[in-house]
């Protein structure tokens, strides 16, 4: 009977793994694999040089073993450091940025390998980690936090699969890991200080004395924020939330506090005849005072210098310290043809106007009229990105209404061939990405699904849409607390659009076989918007709550209002995936016949 004791111990986990590996992969795969072993001998003569043991790798992820908690902290932040020098002295092909997640916690062994929760958090906390850095458990921070020179800034509770985590991060005079000198309660102003500033850009005011020019005045605001985004070395408020303060009164600092926001970028244009005039202001929300501003005169070609002018006066503003090859990244695949361009504002702007047409809403009107300017923005300029992208975002929403469901097949079919073909033309915008993973995960190609997921969080951790869509993109191994993790990243991320991504959380709880939550959720989206599908669900969840009396009245609503619906067998061909024996189960308990 020893041979089926399991031992267990406490011990320190450090996990690393290579940002962006699979993309590098599919670029040079030789050249990848040679930086990484480079890479590598400097990890493995820093673990014998403090007592590390590597007992699992797969691909470019390393796991290892540390007996002292400081140890593995010192250890991690030296080879961040030395990778910061490395990447310094080698061409940027040959640069190579690693995350790490230190924890402390209880793990089971098994020959020389460990598993268990102290792997798994470990394994989380470098997910939330970001490029260059080192994050920590709590319980790591509290052991090393006055023995080592070093500060850490507290990233707060983090939900890390099924429990929640306070993590630290590991802060240097670069904004990742190295040298700096500890916290004290004396220098707390300035470890908060160190955190990378938030921007917002607040919708541009329209001065044309056109109110049918606001469009474009919001596009220039959008190709702002999304330019600004692109640097990634600070958090950008993302355009619903921004814009849910267009017609406000509050004070700029006021939205700032609301937003959390360090930085307010204001704005505005005036468009007449083929020229434009844009005036940008950069203010301190903190110190409520102006710290830059300026105005350009311009024709309308021009305009799209005049955007990159200002994403980038801002941004070196804030930041002075970026590096110019991360300049580079303002260089985005946008038209150079202005009819185009403004033909996709129009769209834009029909497609943010809740009034006329509301994402993930049946409205055909104001889905055709996305579609129109789409394809004329399309037939002036080919091979522009962007319009591809939004034509994609009223198809996916199409496709699973029921209202379209007898224009199912062509709506998917054009969909397989709009995102193929944003993503043959942007295969590094993030929104193209999404869009493509989605197109397999509708072809049940679950492999190339999660692929493209991870792929679009990569090229952007901090667009919302990726975080949502790889959250859902874990469903489908059915690691549904880790998906749950990046489902409310995307909401803290976009709060003024939480409905949308909230929309999914019954669902999600559904699979989970969470029953309170998930009839908290379903209560709350059919008060939102009454949909039949809610009435299906439920009957299931009211039925595995042996509440019986109001899962059948639930199930009669639904049978009435989808009366195609007779068997669980026709509801086979409507249930989704990750909950559908969940779904089947529970109504078949509340009296849905075989």
């Amino acid at each position: 009977m020893s041979e089926d004791k399991v031992f267990r111990k406490i011990a320190v986990i450090f996990v690393t793994d290579v940002v962006n590996f699979s993309t590098l992969m599919e670029s040079n795969e030789e050249l990848t694999l040679k930086n990484l072993k480079a890479c590598r001998q400097i990890l493995d003569n820093l673990f014998k040089e403090h007592s590390g043991r590597i007992f699992n790798t797969a691909g470019d992820s390393v796991l290892a073993e540390f007996h002292s908690a400081v140890s593995s902290v010192i250890c991690a932040s030296e080879f961040q450091k030395l990778i910061s020098q490395r990447n310094e002295s080698v061409s940027p092909s040959e640069q190579l940025t690693f995350r790490i997640g230190i924890n402390m916690g209880d793990v089971v062994v098994e020959g020389t390998n460990l598993y268990g929760e102290g792997v798994n958090v470990a394994a989380r906390l470098e997910a939330l980690c970001k490029p260059g850095g080192v994050c920590l458990s709590n319980n790591v921070h509290d052991f090393v936090k006055q023995k080592v020179e070093l500060s850490f800034l507290d990233l707060g509770s983090q939900q890390v699969k099924n429990t929640i985590v306070r993590a630290f991060e590991v802060v240097g005079s670069d904004g990742a890991a190295g040298s700096a000198p500890p916290v004290s309660a004396n220098n707390e102003q300035e470890t908060e200080a160190s955190k990378p500033p938030t921007i917002a850009v607040l919708p541009f005011l329209n001065l044309s004395n056109d109110p049918e020019q606001d469009y474009f005045a919001d596009g220039i605001s959008e190709d702002i924020i999304s330019n600004l985004s692109s640097w990634r070395t600070f958090p950008v408020i993302s355009r619903n939330s921004s814009f849910s303060y267009r017609s406000t009164e509050k004070k700029s600092s006021e939205i700032a506090a609301e937003l959390d926001a360090r930085y307010m970028v204001e704005g505005s244009v005036r468009k007449g005849g083929n020229k434009v005039r844009v005036t940008v202001s950069l203010l301190d929300a903190v110190e409520d005072k102006q710290i830059w501003s300026q105005r350009w005169d311009r024709l309308l070609d021009d305009i799209f210098e005049v955007q990159d002018e200002i994403s980038q006066s801002v941004a070196s503003i804030i930041a002075p310290a970026l590096k110019t090859q991360e300049q580079k990244r303002l260089s985005s695949k946008k038209t150079s043809n202005f009819s185009a361009w403004d033909l996709y504002l129009k769209a834009l702007g029909v497609y943010n106007d809740r009034e006329l047409f509301q994402a993930f809403t049946d409205e055909r009107q104001g889905g055709d009229m996305v579609l129109e300017f789409c394809d004329k923005a399309i037939e002036l300029d080919p091979e522009f990105c962007d319009p591809f992208v939004l034509k994609c975002r009223v198809l996916f929403g199409r496709i699973f209404s029921h209202e379209f469901r007898d224009e199912r097949k062509q709506n998917e079919k054009e969909f397989h061939s709009y995102s193929q073909k944003a993503y043959e033309l942007d295969g590094s915008n993030p929104e193209a990405l999404v869009m493509y993973s989605r197109s397999f995960n509708i072809k049940k190609d679950l492999t190339k699904r999660n692929e493209y997921a991870k792929k679009a969080l990569e090229a952007n951790p901090s667009h919302p849409d990726t975080n949502y869509d790889y959250g859902l993109s874990l469903c489908n191994d059915r690691e549904f607390e880790e998906a749950l993790v990046y489902v409310n990243k995307a909401i803290e991320m976009d709060p003024a659009n939480k409905d949308r991504f909230e929309g999914f959380l019954p669902l999600l709880f559904m699979a989970m076989r969470d029953l309170e939550n998930s009839l908290k959720w379903l209560l709350l989206m059919n008060e939102r918007g009454a949909h039949s599908r809610y009435l299906g669900w439920l009957a299931c969840t009211y039925a595995h709550l042996d509440e019986m009396e109001k899962a059948g009245e639930h199930l009669e609503k639904f049978l009435k209002e989808r009366p195609e619906i007779k068997t669980l067998t026709d509801y086979r061909t409507v249930a989704p995936t990750i909950a559908e024996e969940f779904l089947i189960e529970g109504l078949r308990k509340a009296g849905m016949p075989d």
